[in-house]
């Protein structure tokens, strides 16, 4: 049977922690007895999230940093490190999403995306790596449908979330005997401001609603199942029927997966 996980008493961080699934996760693991580092790049909204959770008894500690700037993550994690000690568990939680149609998506898009969604989680990971293998941690990498399955004008962030199954599915392999886990956690539709607060094409905030299939999940039902997950030292979380349906029929017929994705999300494009 596999060991199960204790996080009372951990040093836990979340990035993207202001706001969404980061908030509700640095809320639940809180909850648990763990101490949470809470990163976000918006100041006043990290300042206030972390002011709720430590009033409800929560120890926490906040810092600002952008997670695309190498010097800023290194920063941000060499002061997590001497305030706490070290790093038990790292929550790769901040994302941007895109939606666009690739011809009319400019570079700096994907190169913004990337910088956030995948850049963002092995700047975090390589700064506390070896704290985490130190204390036998644990790495939690949220990603999403689109990093096993195409989705239609979402170019650059179904690349950035595909690479971040490549990378960290690697790192499990390379650290499997280390003591240090990796579990990917595939949301659904969530109820958060990612959808909201997507880039266009030419890297404006978009004004066009994304397609969604089913009713949105709360952010603290997502963070309860992914505290579940990590106690349990899951490797894959799929956190709808939408997304086991989608890899499953992606897997045993692609041709098939791209009719239903396109049909369900060309109005998008069409807008």
């Amino acid at each position: 049977m596999a060991h199960r996980r204790d996080f009372r008493g951990k040093a836990v961080v979340v990035t993207g922690a202001a706001s969404g699934i980061g908030l509700a996760l640095a809320r639940r693991f809180g909850q648990a007895g763990s101490t949470m580092a809470m990163l976000d790049i918006n100041k006043d909204a990290l300042t206030e999230a972390s002011s709720r959770l430590a009033n409800m008894g929560i120890r926490t500690m906040h810092v600002e940093c952008d997670v695309s700037d190498p010097h800023c993550v290194a920063g941000a994690m060499e002061e997590v490190i001497k305030d706490l000690g070290g790093v038990d568990v790292l929550i790769n939680n901040a994302g941007i999403s895109a939606r666009a149609a690739f011809a009319a998506t400019r570079l700096e898009v994907f190169h913004r995306v990337m910088g956030v969604n995948f850049f963002g989680a092995l700047y975090c990971t390589k700064a506390c790596l070896e704290s985490l293998l130190e204390r036998k941690g644990l790495v939690i990498t949220i990603s999403s449908l689109a990093g096993f399955s195409p989705l239609l004008g979402r170019s650059a962030y179904s690349a950035s979330k595909h690479a971040l199954h490549g990378l960290f599915d690697t790192l499990r392999s390379e650290f499997r005997r280390t003591g240090l886990d990796f579990l990917i956690v595939c949301p659904g539709f969530t109820a958060t401001a990612i959808g909201i607060s997507a880039l266009d094409g030419d890297g404006a905030i978009t004004r066009h609603p994304q397609s969604t299939a089913g009713r949105p999940s709360k952010p603290e039902h997502v963070a309860d199942q992914i505290f579940r997950a990590a106690e349990k030292n899951r490797k894959l979380l799929i956190l709808s029927r939408i997304g086991h349906l989608g890899r499953f029929i992606n897997k045993i017929s692609p041709s098939l997966y791209e009719y239903l994705m396109i049909k369900s999300m060309r109005s998008e494009l069409e807008r």
